[in-house]
């Protein structure tokens, strides 16, 4: 059983530069022990259930509401209960059809 979320947060309110305000989000995810990978234009993650993965959303809003009057966030959830380990397969499966992804 996994599921697996990308998801992106970030304040509307603090201009260009919000760096530091999704770092936090980031540090976050990375304590929380679950497998993850950081992107450019967002952060997946994958736990067993997808109420883990909504937990850590409620948690990265609790980060940013002291710090912002207007948070964004935008998030798609995939969800097998017949397979796991959906972070590396899924990229191991187009990697091994194109070669390795830089």
């Amino acid at each position: 059983m996994s599921a697996l979320m990308n998801f992106a947060i970030f304040p509307l309110d603090k201009g260009e530069d919000i760096g530091d305000y999704v770092s936090e989000v980031v540090k976050h995810i990375k304590n929380s022990g679950y497998k993850y990978q950081f992107g450019s234009m967002g952060t997946t993650v994958e736990a067993e259930k997808v109420g883990e993965l909504l937990k850590l959303v409620e948690e990265s809003y609790e980060i940013m509401d002291p710090v912002s009057d207007r948070i964004y966030c935008v998030m798609n959830i995939d969800y097998s209960k017949n397979k796991s380990d959906l972070l590396s397969r899924k990229r191991n499966s187009v990697e091994r059809r194109i070669g390795n992804l830089s």
